[in-house]
């Protein structure tokens, strides 16, 4: 089963449809007890990363969600549940992340750019032999919706980035930790094949009635 985290913020339910369309057993989870019970989890999130941390704390989700991470099952964090792995974010100062990477969220310099960053833009592999991506090609557009951005200390966990405005780091993995800064359930043909690479690895696929 593949535990995706309601924490009263983030698009649920695109992100159910769209693993349910590539195979996984997907259950939405709001407790710690589902958190650790899971083959997999998946952190989605669309908002603001201080009320993220708030819910997730109040839930008594925060624990459960690192220590899965260190049980070594795959896990997945997009686009606010990528930008919750760190230790802050401008959004919101002097609130902690999770943590389990060192690094900053800061916002978009405007610089005559649109902010949010909106739409879809290239992506850019840095890492190779990623599972996630699989029959991936350099180059894919994906689709983003943030104003924000994520800033690791540790530049061997980025495994890929794109540019607006700067070079930023739009997919991270290290071990089992994927995440991504764009939306994989919004990402059409291409969102769908990391999606379904992830639920290859997790294991986690619906049983068929032939099974």
């Amino acid at each position: 089963m593949i535990a995706l985290v309601d924490y009263g913020m983030g698009n649920l339910r695109s992100v159910e449809k769209a693993l349910a369309r590539v195979g996984a057993d997907v259950r939405i989870v709001s407790d710690a007890k589902s958190v650790h019970a899971a083959d997999a989890v998946v952190l989605p999130g669309v908002g603001a990363f201080g009320d993220c941390m708030a819910n997730l704390e109040k839930a008594g989700l925060t624990g459960a969600i690192r220590e899965f991470i260190g049980t070594k099952r795959p896990f997945l964090g997009i686009c606010l549940g990528f930008q919750a792995l760190f230790e802050s974010s401008e959004e919101a100062p002097g609130v902690r992340g999770l943590a389990v990477f060192p690094g900053t969220v800061p916002r978009f310099a405007a610089n005559g750019l649109k902010v949010p960053h909106m739409g879809w833009n290239q992506f850019r592999i840095q890492k190779p032999g990623c599972p996630l991506l699989e029959d991936v090609a350099d180059g894919s557009y994906v689709y983003f919706v943030h104003s924000y951005y994520c800033k690791p200390k540790e530049v061997s966990v980025v495994c890929g980035t794109t540019e607006y405005g700067i070079e930023f780091c739009s997919m991270l993995w290290t071990d089992n930790v994927y995440a991504t800064q764009f939306h994989p359930e919004k990402s059409q043909a291409v969102g769908l094949r990391m999606l379904g690479n992830f639920v290859g690895l997790s294991g986690a696929k619906k049983k068929s009635n032939r099974e």
